[in-house]
């Protein structure tokens, strides 16, 4: 052991000496003062440029916030697929008596669809629904579980979206842009706020449903933000990060030295060209050596109580949903500021059984609607609701219509992508609680009132954590970015 260390520390030595000349300490020093130049030019990056190998932390010591936050920390359970409201929340028995019907050509002129062709056949909601709770909100038989905690709902009827594929539809929903390469929400978040815990990520993410979302890791990404603020992915079975533990025949301690002397090296690196992504490494290094002892420990669910696993419906040792909005919970107790859950499997077009509406979506609803009322009632009881924002929604709605490709009739019953209306819903973290903001018309094709946008959403899960959305940005390619871009408005009716 000891003589792996003397060899690390030779290599450390030898690097730093090669660097250690006149000439070098020279380019050096132009550099900085170059740098702390442009650090006042540009204000997005300077914290960076001065920051330690903490990251996130020095973030936080920004005093990013614009706002008194009203919720330490988000928990957004993205359907990936895209629900269908007309089967869950969205209450139409005008469309009932449609059913079977050809399309009016007033909803089909000028617009565009991902698969319907030629004239459709209406079809009626394939639940049935009635009201509950205190708010008398509509929710179908497909979500019982979550008809018994609505009125501590906020629900969005009047939902849209300019995307009608996934993969653009999602990246709009998560980054604020169709195309690739903008920071995600969750990494936004994680740059403005950092963590209350070093010893996890702020941001960590869990996918369920046997694939990830369309658009890829992507949706979790950092962007043009330094790495150090991407999502991690962690797993609710097996190894919970991949590559977490140690070789075979390496101890702990030769992994300390192993990162120190690389760190040497970065440090090094960081001196000499000024790069804030070396920090990022520096960082993650740090990081993964923290998360060898803490992650295991928060991601082990077989602990908690029976009643728990009852009130969830959790199987430890399994990937499914309710493990994830389980450990969810965990994650935010631990302080981690940005928790997604993705599901995957919610795109219903009737091509068979699997993506049928009284088939595949009744299946989804099973597998997650008891979970996600736990998860509510365990934060509520647990006093961590009212600092902790939980987001539900997918990336677009579905067509009152039923699909029909080639002009058609499918087999099974199902609906085409709809980016005109659909319904989310907001829990927690100073939302208002049984409230029903928006509505669409008879048959749940277009808005009539309370209209908004995912750059609306973005904005207002920003609100709640004490953005202003603006006001925050970050300074990239000679601009200021932001999550919302150009627009988004705070759903000021809900908050």
């Amino acid at each position: 052991m000891s003589k792996i260390r003397n060899n690390i520390a030779k290599e450390a030595l030898h690097y730093r000496t090669q660097h250690n000349t006149r000439r070098q300490f020279l380019k050096t020093s132009l550099i900085g003062l170059g740098g702390m130049s442009m650090g006042a030019l540009v204000p997005g990056q300077a914290g960076l440029a001065q920051g330690s190998h903490h990251g996130m932390s020095d973030t936080l010591r920004q005093g990013l916030r614009h706002l008194a936050p009203k919720a330490k920390s988000v928990i957004y359970l993205h359907m990936a697929g895209a629900p269908s409201q007309l089967e869950l929340f969205d209450y139409k028995p005008e469309l009932a008596k449609l059913d079977g019907q050809d399309c009016p050509d007033s909803l089909l002129k000028g617009k565009k669809f991902a698969f319907i062709r030629g004239v459709p056949k209406m079809l009626g909601p394939q639940a049935s629904f009635s009201q509950h709770g205190d708010s008398r909100a509509w929710v179908s038989n497909y979500m019982p579980h979550l008809a018994t905690v609505v009125d501590d709902v906020s629900f969005l009827k009047g939902v849209t979206t300019d995307q009608f594929n996934h993969a653009p539809a999602q990246l709009l929903m998560h980054t604020g842009g169709a195309r690739l390469g903008r920071p995600s929400i969750g990494s936004w978040v994680t740059y403005g706020l950092g963590t209350e815990n070093e010893d996890l990520p702020g941001f960590v993410v869990l996918v369920s449903g046997g694939s990830n979302p369309s658009a890829g890791k992507s949706i979790w990404g950092s962007g043009f933000l330094p790495s150090v603020y991407q999502g991690v992915q962690c797993r609710s079975h097996g190894d919970p990060v991949l590559f977490l533990e140690n070789p075979e025949g390496i101890t702990r301690d030769m992994r300390r030295a192993s990162i120190d002397a690389i760190n040497q090296i970065n440090e090094t690196e960081y001196r000499e060209y000024g790069d804030p992504e070396t920090l990022s490494r520096i960082s993650q290094y740090e990081m993964a050596y923290r998360m060898q002892i803490s992650v295991p420990s928060v991601m082990d669910i077989t602990k908690e109580p029976e009643y728990i696993h009852q009130m969830y419906g959790t199987e430890p040792g399994k990937e499914s949903f309710a493990n994830n909005a389980l450990l969810a919970r965990k994650l935010v107790e631990k302080g981690v500021r940005f928790v997604q859950l993705f599901d995957w499997g919610w795109d219903s077009h009737g091509t068979d059984d699997s993506t049928s509406l009284d088939g595949g979506l009744w299946n989804k609803c099973k597998d997650t609607d008891q979970a996600i009322a736990a998860l509510l009632k365990d934060l509520k009881q647990r006093g961590l609701l009212d600092e902790t924002l939980v987001v539900w929604g997918g990336e677009f709605g579905r067509t009152p219509m039923a699909e029909n490709r080639e002009g058609k009739p499918m087999a099974y019953k199902g609906r085409d992508h709809h980016t005109e209306a659909f319904t989310m819903w907001m829990a927690g973290g100073g939302i208002k609680k049984g409230v029903t903001h928006g509505t669409t018309d008879e048959v749940g094709y277009s808005v009539t009132d309370g209209k908004v946008t995912p750059f609306d959403i973005q904005a207002t899960i920003l609100h709640q954590l004490g953005f202003d959305h603006e006001k925050f940005t970050y300074d990239f390619q000679g601009r200021p970015f932001r999550l919302t871009d150009v627009e988004g408005e705070v759903i000021r009716e809900i908050v």
